[in-house]
């Protein structure tokens, strides 16, 4: 099916169904949050009660989004047969909610990793975000851009392109940003949103994750453990963005931070890319998924094992 017929199934589909779902992965980042409120708006438009729902709750620095006091927080959705839209997951299983099986599910999604599991499927690896496929469902519509709607394409954009430096950033992406500004997104506002709200305990997290780092050849790597975090008084969110000091270094091409989820057990990784690994076929490997230039996976302990592990994947595809 052509990326036109898609659109045009699923708003014939939208226009046709009176409640929706809608949600995204498990730990949302601003992508996942942004698409889904903005899509939440397109359906009320077509005339759709919606419910946003997550299974995590929303990192600090996108709770200024329009729409983000709506979002209902909970591991179950409780409403059997109401149809669900999930947003950039490659299965049910990866939004960390329980009772979304045995309903219509709309899928869509962005990522190389993203496979045809839903009754409806728009999968385009080429978007820079699954926010452009939102903005592109608006356009498809005829609904109306509000300065709301624009706000949170605008800041998923933003943050999933890496504020425009990833490969997916194209001539098309300036031009939904430039559209989407005219909408009423603030640029500047939505940025200093986003990476000037920093708590203390990012910072200090930071400074011991930098302490930490290694750096070999054209790999980087630096880690926090469990007790590092508390000490720190952090919290996950706190570790994002960590791993974009590492690959910001003069002649390194890869790089990843290692997050300790539970003492000697699981580690959360973050990996990214200049280009010459596809870092999204390494995560992918392990079981995870993402992007060429920006992917993650969870790996077990202790930490050396999980150390040799990506280290070793990373190494081969700079070969």
């Amino acid at each position: 099916m052509t990326h036109q017929a898609s659109i045009t199934a699923m708003l014939q589909y939208f226009r046709s169904t009176p409640r929706f779902l809608l949600t995204s992965h498990a730990r949302p980042d601003g992508d996942a949050i942004g698409s889904v409120l903005a899509l939440a708006e397109v359906l009320q438009q077509l005339g759709c009660e919606t419910q946003v729902v997550f299974a995590d709750p929303t990192p600090n620095i996108y709770r200024t989004l329009p729409g983000v006091d709506t979002i209902l927080v909970t591991p179950t959705v409780t409403e059997p047969a109401t149809p669900i839209i999930i947003l950039e997951c490659d299965s049910i299983e990866r939004t960390g909610l329980q009772g979304l099986e045995n309903r219509p599910l709309v899928n869509i999604d962005h990522h190389a990793s993203g496979r045809p599991y839903g009754t409806l499927n728009w999968i385009d690896e080429h978007a820079c975000a699954v926010a452009e496929l939102v903005y592109r469902l608006a356009v498809a519509a005829k609904v109306e851009i509000t300065p709301s709607m624009a706000t949170c394409i605008y800041a998923a954009i933003l943050s999933d392109t890496g504020s425009f430096t990833y490969a997916s950033t194209t001539e098309t992406t300036f031009e939904i940003a430039h559209d989407l500004a005219a909408h009423g997104a603030s640029p500047s506002q939505i940025a200093r949103d986003l990476y000037f709200t920093n708590p203390e305990s990012k910072i200090r997290l930071l400074a011991i994750a930098l302490s930490n780092m290694k750096c070999e050849g054209p790999v980087a790597w630096s880690w926090v453990t469990d007790a590092e975090m508390e000490a720190a008084g952090a919290s996950a969110e706190d570790c994002e963005g960590v791993v974009n000091y590492l690959i910001g270094i003069a002649g390194v091409e890869s790089a990843v931070f290692m997050r300790e989820v539970s003492p000697g057990g699981e580690f959360r990784l973050s990996i990214r890319s200049k280009g010459k690994v596809d870092v999204a076929q390494v995560a992918e490997s392990f079981g995870g998924g993402g992007h060429r230039s920006a992917s993650g996976c969870t790996l077990q302990g202790p930490l050396e094992v999980a150390t040799h592990r990506i280290l070793t994947q990373l190494r081969m595809g700079l070969q």
